[in-house]
């Protein structure tokens, strides 16, 4: 595959063999890694990162909607899969058809997912909302209606069971210590328990003690970054980013004082400036609050110009430096905690938010294994 711009991101996933390998060690042999491959595995290359995950030590992946489990089921993974997020119940007969776990927190979304179901039976993890307030069952009695529906049915199958913390990436623990209390309850209440039951994060996962449960859902961790600024001092073991951005000069002028840079004449030059035009901009993810803020240049950091458009930016140069020039604008010198951190905003947001035309090169044993682009693809 090609691609035919000069803006691209590079996924290092020698970093994200690193990053599982280190959770591997730091678990119980007991517990399992759940890779967390959603949204385009945090903007980082669904497949790619599934594959190495598995390959590192992950034994299933966790995606948020059924179209992303489909989608690798048809790329070729064939380790569990569970659906996080909501499905509808009209498409449980799809879910089960592709051997893909699905999140229940609903008796009458059993009610109705029964009646489409055929020959094929669905494996079902069950939600608990111990206070996230996002999916899942609010009360032992709701759960508890909802594990007999499910085994009292054959077109089920209960695989596990989980909630999810709402402020495990914070230092004060008062609230997590809440949640954990009322879900422990909840799991020495029941009867029969499936053979899975997860409830840590990233975050929880590298601070609690994992031998509670047995499996744990590994996100932001498993791309190198910290779940929090605030936790990220107390981290049991290092993280490796996989990600960084990188784009070319494309355009280099002379400006004269008094000159004014893009959109709204936000940036006048105060004296003669070299200017750079980079080919990324808001619709690729680079979006117009990185006005003024830094990029790297050979390791130089320098600002960008004027407001942010949809497919370009402005830098200026120190002095004048050629076109071809590699611009990194996250990675190197500038960390994307860093972009998070002035966007107002969290690493997961900013790794998200590079769009689908950015190309993705994929490196593997330090060489550059395959390149990837979702709106161009070139081979024949």
């Amino acid at each position: 595959m090609t691609f035919l711009r000069d803006t691209w991101a590079e996924v290092n996933l020698d970093a994200i063999e690193w990053n599982v390998k280190k959770m591997r060690e730091f678990l119980s042999d007991d517990v399992q890694i759940m890779a967390v491959v959603k949204a385009n595995a945090y903007g980082h290359g669904d497949l790619e990162v599934a594959e190495t995950a598995l390959e590192s030590g992950a034994s299933m992946v966790a995606v948020a909607i059924l179209d992303e489990a489909i989608a690798l089921r048809k790329k070729g993974i064939k380790a569990p899969i569970l659906v996080l997020g909501a499905s509808r119940p009209e498409d449980a007969p799809l879910a089960a058809a592709h051997d893909i776990s699905v999140t229940v927190f609903q008796a009458g979304w059993l009610v109705k997912a029964e009646r489409h179901l055929g020959i094929h039976p669905l494996k079902i993890h069950i939600k608990c909302d111990t206070g996230m307030g996002r999916l899942g069952v609010l009360s032992f009695s709701e759960l508890n209606e909802l594990v007999q529906m499910v085994k009292q049915s054959p077109q089920f199958i209960w695989e596990g069971i989980y909630t999810h913390f709402a402020t495990a990436d914070q230092i004060d623990e008062r609230y997590f210590q809440k949640q954990l209390t009322m879900f422990d309850s909840w799991m020495e209440q029941l009867d029969e328990k499936p053979s899975m039951i997860h409830a840590s994060n990233s975050a929880a996962a590298m601070k609690q003690d994992s031998k509670k449960f047995n499996a744990i859902r590994m996100g932001i961790s498993m791309y190198g970054l910290s779940p929090s600024p605030e936790i990220k001092p107390f981290l049991p073991f290092e993280l490796k980013p996989a990600l960084s951005l990188y784009t070319k000069i494309v355009h280099v002028k002379r400006v004269e004082k008094g000159s004014a840079i893009s959109y709204g004449n936000t940036y006048v030059a105060e004296q003669g400036e070299w200017i750079a035009t980079l080919p990324i901009g808001y619709a690729d993810g680079w979006i117009r609050k990185n006005q003024g803020k830094d990029v790297s240049l050979e390791g130089i950091r320098v600002p960008i110009v004027g407001r942010v458009c949809m497919d370009q930016c402005m830098i200026k140069l120190p002095d004048y430096y050629p076109e071809g020039t590699k611009v990194c604008l996250i990675g190197e010198v500038v960390t994307i905690d860093e972009v998070a951190e002035r966007l107002d905003t969290i690493n997961y947001e900013v790794a998200c938010m590079i769009s689908s035309r950015v190309p993705r090169i994929f490196i593997k044993n330090n060489q550059r294994k395959a390149v990837k682009n979702i709106i161009l693809d070139q081979t024949p």
